[in-house]
């Protein structure tokens, strides 16, 4: 009998597990792949925590693999001595979040731990504000981002409000594992919990001060009242945790012409009117543009479910269309604006810094050169760029003025650590406001940056590849990739070779190999010729493999051209 059948049938037959279970399983018995998604694997708890199709089965986001999560994160607690300063829990518009986020409460109360959870639904970026705030050992959120609606995931935060990360995970993980029996997970009726003192409820004074540090982020209030009779801003939450703080902080701050897509304002786990959550798909913005081009927006923007990504279209003035900004552009057109304007308002730190990801746009190592802001690279997931906002603390050497990925998410200010949409949603709208008064557009600033720095385009192929069997191949394809050494993609030469796994850069013209000095991760980098690169990373959260490229060319249409002949280069090694 194969390994995932026994799995099933033990299950099936535990009178541990209820009715409702035993029947979800009873209508797959002879779905055979079903059954081997469901249960050839556990559902691992990684670096980032959890995330599955929700569903019963040990490869599923279910009661007993988030029950289990939880008991192992409670152990660790006990043994950090946390149960007093207890955990935030947050949770996203996704089926089973509110089951999800009240089952924790439940299993942490039950070990004794003090838990604060938010009364309703609130985006991610909040739950980090609240860990640092009520200075909690730690925190969880149960989302699964801009997932597709099958799909559910639990984070877990550490007392500095950032995703843990090694030891901590490490340790976590080791504790989750050892958890063999799901009987050993404790619960407590949740009126025991309220009469104990561990049941906390969070509300709108949360609210209340986290708009409150955001605030402390404009540079241009005054810009924003010479226009706010003009400018018009049209935003979509995509049918997630958005909306309230959203339209709550762009009015408070002077916006008077803020309007929200009717059919996308109110959260649902079935996301009904977009195919994929995603603000990084262009069809994800079909009604907010719709609704752009009715009331002539200036522009446009878009959170994830969780908000803690943006996705945004700026207006051409020129033609009347919408631009589309990805995220490496988001996150270069907020750079720009905050070092100019604290530059010009003598607010910029002593030592300031700028932080992205290795896949990240390299038009960002231009803008922190001419402007004399120092740049550090991190591995691919915001936890890595929080872990070096940490050492920079811990060293009191610099100060981070933002970090940012091109996967859409941006962080400007000490109020959370980890990517804030909200935040981004109010910048990216005052900036629009203090160019308008320039008589810019940031379309206008955008084409301004690559005359100025130089035209980088960057571009991503994502290959999905679900179950095991897709799992599979996405090993093979980074084994092959590893095991042959490309010396040129498209016709554009390969320099150097940087593999993460096992920390060397490889430099094909000499042959000398050096160690390359970031965690251990599953990444191939390949650093070319005329400022191009590539990267190669399976996903930590999905099953997918992403190719990452980038190119300098001498106008934007030259560079369009270069991209799009890396990118055919680049489908060539996906086959």
């Amino acid at each position: 009998m194969e390994k995932y059948q026994e799995k099933y049938e033990e299950w099936l037959n535990n009178p541990f597990f209820d009715e409702d279970v035993k029947n979800e399983l009873i209508s797959i018995k002879d779905n055979e792949e079903e059954k081997k998604d469901r249960f050839y694997k556990d559902l691992e708890f990684g670096t980032a925590g959890l995330r599955g199709v929700v569903g019963i089965g040990t490869n599923r986001m279910n009661k007993f693999t988030v029950g289990k999560a939880t008991q192992g994160l409670a152990e660790y607690i006990i043994e950090e001595c946390g149960q007093e300063r207890g955990v935030a829990i947050a949770y996203d518009s996704r089926h089973m979040s509110e089951e999800f986020s009240e089952q924790v409460a439940n299993i942490l109360n039950a070990n004794g731990i003090k838990t604060y959870r938010f009364e309703s639904l609130r985006p991610t970026p909040e739950l980090s504000f609240a860990v640092r705030y009520l200075k909690c050992i730690s925190g969880v959120v149960i989302t699964a981002s801009h997932n597709p609606p099958k799909y559910n995931g639990y984070k877990v935060y550490w007392e500095d409000g950032a995703q843990i990360t090694a030891p901590i995970d490490g340790e976590i993980i080791n504790k989750v594992n050892s958890i063999k029996n799901f009987e050993k997970i404790k619960s407590i009726p949740k009126d025991e919990a309220i009469n104990k003192g561990l049941y906390k409820v969070l509300g709108e004074e949360l609210d209340d001060l986290y708009i409150k540090e955001l605030k402390k982020n404009l540079l241009n209030p005054d810009a924003i009242k010479k226009v706010s009779d003009d400018l018009k801003i049209v935003y979509t939450p995509l049918h997630g945790t958005g909306n309230k703080l959203a339209s709550r902080i762009l009015k408070e701050i002077g916006f008077k012409n803020v309007y929200v897509v009717p059919e996308q304002q109110e959260p649902d786990g079935d996301f009904p009117t977009v195919s994929y959550p995603n603000p990084e798909d262009p069809k994800a913005f079909k009604m907010a543009l719709e609704l752009a081009k009715k009331v002539d927006a200036d522009i446009v923007l878009a959170n994830d479910p969780d908000a803690d990504r943006i996705g945004v279209h700026v207006k051409d003035a020129k033609t009347g269309e919408y631009i589309l900004f990805n995220g490496n552009m988001i996150g270069l057109m907020v750079a720009e604006y905050l070092i100019t304007q604290q530059r010009e308002k003598g607010l910029l730190p002593e030592n300031p810094a700028l932080i992205k990801t290795i896949v990240s746009s390299n038009m960002t190592d231009q803008i922190c050169k001419m402007n004399g802001i120092a740049l550090y690279e991190v591995l691919t997931g915001f936890k890595n760029i929080a872990a070096k906002i940490r050492e920079f603390e811990k060293n009191n050497s610099y100060k981070c003025i933002m970090g940012y990925e091109e996967s859409y998410g941006c962080l400007i200010g000490d109020h959370a650590r980890d990517k804030d949409g909200i935040i981004v949603d109010m910048i990216l709208s005052e900036a629009a406001a203090y160019y308008k008064t320039k008589n810019m557009t940031l379309w206008d600033v955008m084409r301004e940056m690559y005359k100025k720095y130089g035209y980088y385009k960057e571009g991503q192929i994502v290959v999905i590849k679900e179950g095991a069997d897709g799992e599979a191949q996405i090993k093979q394809k980074m084994e092959e990739l590893r095991n042959n050494q490309l010396e040129k993609i498209s016709d554009f030469k390969v320099l150097k070779i940087k593999d993460c796994l096992n920390h060397t850069v490889t430099n094909l013209e000499t042959g000398e190999i050096t160690k390359w000095d970031l965690p251990t991760s599953n990444v191939l980098y390949y650093e070319m010729e005329n400022d191009f690169w590539c990267a190669v990373r399976p996903s930590g959260t999905e099953p997918k493999i992403k190719f990452y490229m980038g190119v300098k060319g001498n106008s934007l249409e030259n560079a369009d051209e270069l991209l799009e002949k890396l990118i055919n280069g680049m489908k060539e090694l996906v086959k």
